[in-house]
């Protein structure tokens, strides 16, 4: 009698905890990853790179001004021999050139690559987009996955205090039995093996629970220990039609997208890489201050100020074949995209097809065991009823106590299976929504 004290003891005082819990529902948990996750954090910042980067003179479109100072001084024992054959000489001749002033220097023409290169810099900042969706869908995809993976530990912890419930009343009327003499010793041994075995398959599954719990505070990247409990029903959208998700991957895939615009960037390099058949054309320009001192020399001092002024324009006319071969390497790249592409087209439609049929699948086996569990509850107060007037034996009760746990717990996986399909379609076709 104290051991079944201790069991409903230890199962009051959990579920007195789970009610006392705070409730975090489903939208929360989304929200909060948002807000903290790492993966999502980071898909971000890089993002915010890819915008930093991409601008007209990161392309290399915009001049560039710079200050220059120079000053070179020199101290020579110098000597100089003039026409006429004198020479003249000074020992720690002091010399002095200074230059200072503002240059230009702008490439005004590069045959197109600094367009190309804009263009490529757009697209990055449209890859790192599609990069933070991605990491976006992918983290709202675990929270739900890990989400209703506990409201299905949930479930299944319930179905064992139903079970535990159920083993403490045959244990009691095996008792009242053995106390009347109408039942062996035997009979209530039983009973008792048996309430220790539901009592130990709650246990374990209590511990999933927490462990389960743990994985959803760290990816909300919050204290691992923080204690919450979740909804209790698993609400499963029953209206997805294939034709409609397919449509929609083919629109929204983040994986496909960013497929898509990998092939963009690799054009936009092969424009780059053919733009240096053409000609570079620079201009130099700038005001500068000029200064000299010489301490031996017809010029002692000098000084200068002004504009300069200068085009440099050069022509490729032969570079070892290089200019040949980074474009056939750039045109392979354009084609691995291709077959990327194709390939990843493939991929999603058979992995959307095999998620279909079995959601599909799932949604019958649904309703299927939901039947059953009703059946198996019939089953079981009829047996219970049976029982107590002792017309069938513990064996007989037994089984139809395991057929009704069984049933409820198949009818929990069974919903929980059709919302991992659901979320999987869903995620494929880029239409989770977060």
């Amino acid at each position: 009698m104290k051991i079944r004290f201790t069991y409903i003891s230890i199962l009051f005082l959990f579920s007195f905890q789970l009610q006392a819990q705070e409730i975090l529902k489903l939208e929360d948990a989304v929200k909060i990853a948002l807000e903290n996750n790492y993966d999502i954090k980071i898909a971000k910042n890089n993002l915010k790179i890819d915008e930093t980067n991409s601008t007209a003179g990161n392309a290399g479109m915009l001049p560039i001004i710079s200050a220059n100072v120079v000053n070179n001084n020199s101290i020579l024992n110098t000597t100089q021999t003039q026409a006429s054959g004198e020479q003249r000489t000074l020992d720690n001749a002091r010399n002095l050139n200074l230059t200072y002033g503002v240059g230009l220097d702008w490439t005004v023409f590069d045959g197109m690559r600094m367009f190309a290169r804009r263009e490529q810099l757009k697209v990055l900042q449209k890859q790192g987009e599609a990069e933070l969706k991605l990491a976006i869908l992918t983290k709202v995809s675990d929270v739900y996955t890990t989400y209703f993976d506990l409201v299905q530990q949930q479930q299944q912890i319930k179905a064992l205090d139903t079970a535990i419930v159920i083993s403490n009343q045959r244990l009691t009327t095996a008792q009242n039995r053995y106390s009347i003499g109408k039942a062996a010793k035997l009979e209530v041994l039983n009973a008792q093996v048996d309430l220790n075995t539901d009592v130990s398959s709650r246990l374990k599954q209590i511990e999933l629970y927490q462990n389960s719990k743990i994985r959803l505070n760290e990816i909300l990247a919050r204290d691992t220990k923080s204690e919450f409990k979740v909804e209790d029903e698993i609400t499963i959208d029953a209206s997805l039609k294939y034709d409609d998700l397919k449509t929609l991957s083919e629109k929204q895939s983040p994986q496909l997208q960013a497929q898509l615009l990998e092939k963009n960037n690799a054009e936009l390099q092969l424009k780059q890489v053919k733009a240096a058949r053409y000609p570079t054309v620079r201009i130099n320009s700038g005001y500068n201050f000029t200064r000299s001192e010489a301490s031996l020399g017809f010029i002692t001092q000098s000084s200068g100020r002004g504009f300069v002024y200068g085009i440099n324009a050069s022509v490729p006319i032969f570079d070892g074949f290089n200019q040949n071969r980074n474009e056939k390497v750039a045109k392979l790249q354009v084609q691995n995209v291709e077959n990327t592409i194709s390939q990843q087209k493939l991929a999603l439609e058979s992995q959307l097809g095999m998620a279909y049929q079995s959601y599909t699948t799932n949604l019958e086996l649904t309703k299927v065991e939901e039947k059953n569990v009703e059946i198996a509850k019939q089953n079981l107060d009829i047996t219970l009823a049976k029982f107590k007037i002792g017309t069938i034996t513990p064996i007989e009760y037994r089984t139809a106590q395991l057929n009704y746990v069984n049933a409820l717990v198949r009818y929990s996986n069974a919903q929980f299976q059709t919302k991992l399909y659901e979320i999987s379609l869903k995620e494929f076709s880029g239409s989770l929504g977060f």
